[in-house]
């Protein structure tokens, strides 16, 4: 039941993330991608939002969890959970350390992956 909760969720959210890029598209043009941007940053306030309630204690049922915050977050953009795993991680031990080696390798690696996958599909 759980993955239904989480597939509802990031269906709604996935729709969500279309229609603020299409709108954005359409308002701005150009080099810079304001739709994705919108989506990211939108993304982290929501999950930011999410999360202070519910580590203030304002009852949100595991199932409600999955759907808005697994789901609809995950579906909307998974920037959000990245920023907010970098958020976590500042309040661990070693917090800023691992927060810049999360964001460095995450950025980095990540890079190279998409740069690889591009040139092996050209291979092709």
């Amino acid at each position: 039941m759980n993955i239904l909760y989480v597939a509802l969720g990031s269906a709604v959210g996935g729709v969500c993330r279309y229609v603020v890029s299409q709108l954005m598209g359409r308002f701005f043009c150009g080099m810079f991608p304001f739709g994705t941007f919108v989506v990211n940053v939108v993304g982290c306030f929501v999950i930011g939002l999410l999360y202070g309630w519910i580590s203030r204690g304002v009852p949100v049922s595991a199932e409600m969890r999955l759907f808005l915050v697994t789901g609809f977050c995950g579906g909307f953009t998974t920037f959000s959970t990245f920023m907010n795993e970098n958020y976590m991680l500042l309040g661990s031990e070693k917090g800023v350390l691992m927060m810049c080696l999360y964001t460095a390798l995450s950025l980095f690696v990540g890079l190279l992956m998409l740069y690889w996958g591009h040139k092996l599909s050209c291979a092709w």
